[in-house]
């Protein structure tokens, strides 16, 4: 359909049918106008996968992609091109136009809980993967969603606190990733965040979704609001934001008809919105898709086999004395660690899914190697909640507060925590705000000793072992930093349980009132912590094996949407484990599975660090493939990697720098976050940005800087990789910028461009990167332009951050200006 006839039909519409199109009708959909025959636009959340419409944990099975900075660690925009047409086919399964994704925000600091969603600290590394990504969707007719827009770099009372930063840091660094996937990748749709951008939300921030994204960027797309980050009525749709989700609307529909009947909002701006909505409906096919919507759940070889080499490929090799690794086939092996055998693929939050399949460490081993080789001791355990009582557990509804009467719905459900949004009660004859379960089940112990049993919920809960009350969040209940922040923290107690004896087990709960979101939720674990005991049972059994392979980390209960990290630190005792382990085993291999950087007090002690992340559905298999050398290590860190908490960029003595304080948040640090503090600071970071080992060897060979020409604005840079290793592999080629005599402080270095070749055993591969003005630049906020001044720069060609020596020099005779 031609644009004209997008401009005749938003003309067609009647006032109050406009308005329609401008908020949501569910939670996953737009409205619809039958009469014109406009369909319904259909969303659904990602960006690691398509969840489609069933909660949380998913009604429909998808596939489980690895998640955003294991993706970053690729350092591949190819991949990500080929991964965003892979998930086109997994939006369409689900029978939805647009996948709200990718996440694009910077990894600020090392707490973001959402970090692991995020693909690096670098505006130009995650603008490149994000272009790849955007354009694989799109191209394959699915519209991508960047998101979050802007400065939401924390999960801390995300939705009210104000993320103050100065505009010159906005520009330089966590705005480039959405100006290029808007200039680059063409994307049809951007997400607000929930934060305020220097005291205005940014879902009614004029200066931000209409000076920045449509005036400077060009950017004709809609806007969308994240769930429940619309507040006002006027103030939205006067600064640009098209749509307010979720639905049934809130503050559009009627209120938005009235403010323009009575001159509030001027008609042409509902108009614009509208034709916005519909703009991108006929960019992603939904205009006139009146078809039922039909969830399915295919996994596609090929899809999988992606899956597979993308989580390989982001895989990051930070250690290997005495080759340690890639393991012979022949060894016997001790598997060891909570991570082992509980396959961890996604972090938490909006982005997890209900997987095909979850192929655990173990279970990639014992396809890799043989199993009568393999020995398994858990060491200990890593979990911020208690294991999830499982089932059968009866579950009654009852269509009151306080659980009095009969049962107006009884069900079963497999474990016991429910997330509950307005859809997800189906034909349950309750209020959706105003209602109360109980859920029964029963607990067996396997072992006898003390056991933990745990709650928290988004509601009011009380839990009781045998009919007598153990836990009591009903009475006593304070908001925490579970369940998006709408749940209170866990509430726990310790009991002696006996083995093989059968504990009854009953949760009650009650709705409440929420703050944010529109949910009730609860979770009711029970299990066994680990003792002094386990941890020997693993050192034990590692003495008696060629190499001890630990497997460690965090998992989706750390690193997730709605809370922030509480330090840098494996939790539990799993340093503990590390040490004992590298203190007995004949050689020690750590798998690391985490969203961003650890400390790591054992380094010295194991001979080699395996980052990988969380990998998705094939986590097990891409692992054993890096371990076993059937895949080669060509992971790179996308993030520093701090030698302790202390020497973070935003952490300082001054809490308003972070976590903040009063429902701000400074970015004191301006320019300087990940490899830029640590350049500006002289403080040496673990691993730097870009680090990454293989089981190969290469070299940088004769550098060639050409010159650069004012009437092109560009130039190239030139240089030979060699691999002088023992077999194939790829590098990845880092560029970076320096100023040597800047008019206005900048970071010492920056970078400027990257590329990822292949280059076999005894060979050597041409690298040519090329460099434009606006890679010199600076944005000068009083001109509102970027300058590349007259100068002097230095240029850098290594492996990484740490190790990128200077290889030449670039003048430029006179500024040249470029346009916001």
């Amino acid at each position: 359909m031609p644009e004209q006839s997008i401009e005749q039909l938003v003309d067609a519409l009647t006032l109050e049918e406009q308005v329609t199109l401008l908020s949501g009708e569910g939670s996953w959909n737009v409205g619809s106008v039958p009469r014109l025959g406009i369909g319904s636009l259909v969303v659904t959340d990602g960006p690691n996968g398509a969840r489609g419409g069933g909660g949380l944990n998913g009604g429909m099975a998808s596939t489980a992609f690895p998640v955003g900075i294991a993706l970053g660690a690729t350092w591949n925009p190819e991949l990500m091109h080929r991964i965003g047409g892979a998930l086109a086919d997994e939006v369409r399964d689900k029978g939805a136009h647009v996948l709200l994704g990718p996440t694009i925000n910077l990894q600020r600091g090392p707490l973001n809980g959402r970090n692991f969603e995020c693909f690096s600290e670098d505006p130009v590394l995650t603008a490149e993967l994000a272009v790849g990504y955007v354009a694989g969707l799109q191209d394959a007719g699915v519209a991508a969603m960047p998101k979050h827009f802007i400065a939401n770099e924390s999960e801390i009372d995300r939705a009210e606190v104000s993320s103050d930063v100065d505009e010159r840091t906005l520009r330089e660094l966590y705005l480039i990733p959405f100006e290029r996937a808007v200039k680059a990748g063409g994307a049809w749709a951007v997400m607000s965040s929930y934060n305020r951008l220097n005291g205005t939300f940014t879902s009614e921030n004029p200066w931000l979704l209409t000076n920045v994204l449509r005036r400077d960027w060009g950017f004709d797309g809609a806007v969308v609001s994240d769930w429940y980050g619309s507040h006002s009525t006027v103030e939205t749709v006067l600064a640009g934001l098209d749509v307010e989700m979720p639905g049934p609307s809130r503050d559009r529909g009627e209120k938005l008809v009235a403010a323009v009947r009575d001159g509030r909002v001027p008609a042409a701006t509902v108009r614009e919105a509208a034709l916005n909505v519909l703009r991108l409906m006929e960019r992603c096919g939904a205009l006139h898709d009146l078809a039922d919507r039909q969830e399915q759940a295919i996994e596609r070889p090929q899809t999988r086999a992606l899956v597979r080499e993308a989580a390989a490929e982001g895989i990051v090799l930070l250690k290997n004395d005495r080759y340690a690794l890639p393991l012979a086939t022949n060894v016997k092996i001790a598997v060891i660690g909570p991570n082992a055998k509980v396959a961890q693929i996604m972090g938490g939050g909006s982005s997890q899914l209900k997987a095909h399949r979850r192929v655990s460490i173990w279970d990639g081993l014992a396809e890799a190697f043989c199993t009568e080789a393999m020995g398994f001791a858990m060491g200990c355990r890593n979990n911020r909640f208690e294991p999830v009582l499982q089932g059968p557990v009866a579950v009654d509804w009852f269509d009151n507060l306080d659980l009095s009467g009969s049962p107006a719905h009884r069900s079963t459900i497999t474990e016991a925590s429910l997330f509950l949004n307005r859809d997800d009660f189906g034909d349950i004859p309750v209020n959706t705000k105003h209602f109360s379960v109980r859920l029964t089940g029963r607990f067996i112990p396997a072992q006898s000793g003390i056991h933990r049993i745990g709650t928290h919920c988004a509601g009011r809960a009380r839990v009781y072992l045998d009919d007598r009350l153990v836990i009591d969040a009903w009475q006593a209940w304070s908001r925490g930093a579970t369940f998006f922040e709408e749940g209170c923290n866990p509430v726990t107690v310790d009991v002696d349980m006996v083995a093989g004896q059968a504990y009854a087990i009953t949760m009650e709960f009650r709705s409440d009132s929420h703050f944010v979101h529109d949910f009730s939720a609860l979770y009711l674990g029970v299990g066994k912590p680990s003792t002094v005991a386990d941890v020997e049972e693993a050192a034990t059994l590692a003495a008696t094996a060629d190499v001890a392979i630990i497997c460690v980390g965090r998992n989706a209960e750390w690193d997730t949407e709605g809370w922030d990290l509480p330090d840098m630190r494996l939790p539990g005792d799993q340093d503990a484990l590390i040490t004992a382990i590298a203190a007995s085993a004949k050689r020690t291999v750590v798998v690391l599975q985490t969203g961003g950087p650890v400390e790591m007090p054992w380094l010295d002690q194991v001979d080699a660090v395996l980052q990988a992340w969380y990998p998705g559905q094939e986590a097990g298999h891409a692992i054993a493939d890096v371990l076993s050398g059937k895949v080669e290590p060509t992971g790179r860190l996308p993030q520093s990697f701090p030698r302790k908490l202390a020497d973070a960029p935003n952490i300082t003595d001054d809490p308003r720098a972070y976590p903040g304080v009063n429902g701000h948040v400074r970015y004191d640090e301006k320019l300087n976050i990940g490899y830029r503090h640590h350049d500006a600071t002289g403080i040496a970071p673990l691993f730097p940005f870009g680090f990454g080992l293989g089981y190969s060897e290469f070299l940088i060979q004769d550098p060639v800087v050409g010159k650069f020409r004012q009437d092109h604005g560009s130039f190239a840079v030139q240089a030979t990789v060699a691999n002088v290793g023992k077999q194939s592999g790829k590098a990845v080629v880092q560029l970076y910028v320096a100023p040597l005599n800047a008019p206005v402080v900048r970071p010492q270095k920056e970078l400027r461009g990257f590329s990822k070749v292949t280059v076999d055993v005894g060979k050597a591969q041409t690298v040519e990167l090329t460099l434009t003005a606006r890679d010199f630049a600076w944005f000068d906020t009083d001109r509102h332009l970027w300058v590349a001044s007259a100068g002097t720069y230095a240029l850098a060609l290594g492996f990484s951050s740490g190790a990128a020596p200077i290889i030449g020099q670039v003048t430029l005779d006179v500024d040249v200006t470029l346009p916001a």
